[in-house]
């Protein structure tokens, strides 16, 4: 790696207003705010180790970016790269559509009424959602897509499209708990 290294000099004014501009941006993408502090500090005389420590990153991290900038001579090499493999089949629209579909109240659910529970809006609609179901829903609304890719969608979002059970216990002295035993011959554990 060079011992020195710093970014090419703007080539208009309205490059350089850009930069900055998005160097103290507040609502932009953190990766581009940060790539362009970058071109900017180096642009005011800061070294690679100086960026490095201000910034709180690597200075292979500077390196690739400043090479980058100097390579693609605009804002355009700041940008990513287009990632490898296959785009999305859905969009960020229709991922965000299932999302908040399974943060609803299905419509097959009773409702609490004034007198008690009242008959769902729609009875032949599913009373809990199921992957089967979000994927009949999703379907209806044109959206293409697997109960599996719907199963990794909620859980990388962390949401929970199944209700959680509930355990009690009685406090009838009759009641005597079911055990479970993996298989018959398996022994039964002793109690404590």
């Amino acid at each position: 790696m060079p011992a020195l290294l710093h970014a090419r000099p703007p080539t208009d004014p309205a490059e350089e207003r850009a930069l900055r501009k998005l160097a103290a941006a507040r609502h932009a993408p953190a990766s581009l705010i940060q790539r362009a502090r970058i071109v900017t500090a180096s642009w005011d005389g800061a070294s690679v180790a100086e960026l490095a420590e201000r910034l709180g990153c690597h200075p292979k991290t500077v390196y690739k970016w400043l090479h980058r900038f100097n390579q693609a001579h605009s804002i355009d090499g700041l940008a990513d790269l287009p990632r490898p493999g296959l785009p999305r089949r859905i969009t960020e629209h229709e991922r965000g559509w299932i999302i908040q579909l399974a943060r609803t109240e299905p419509p097959g659910r009773l409702h609490q009424g004034g007198e008690g529970l009242a008959a769902p809006t729609d009875p032949e609609a599913p009373a809990q959602w199921t992957l089967d179901a979000l994927d009949q829903a999703a379907r209806a609304e044109g959206i293409r897509v697997g109960r599996s890719q719907i199963r990794r969608i909620l859980i990388s979002e962390r949401v929970r499209w199944r209700r959680t059970r509930s355990w009690t216990t009685s406090t009838d002295p009759e009641f005597a708990p079911k055990e479970r035993r993996s298989s018959p011959s398996t022994p039964p554990r002793r109690r404590r």
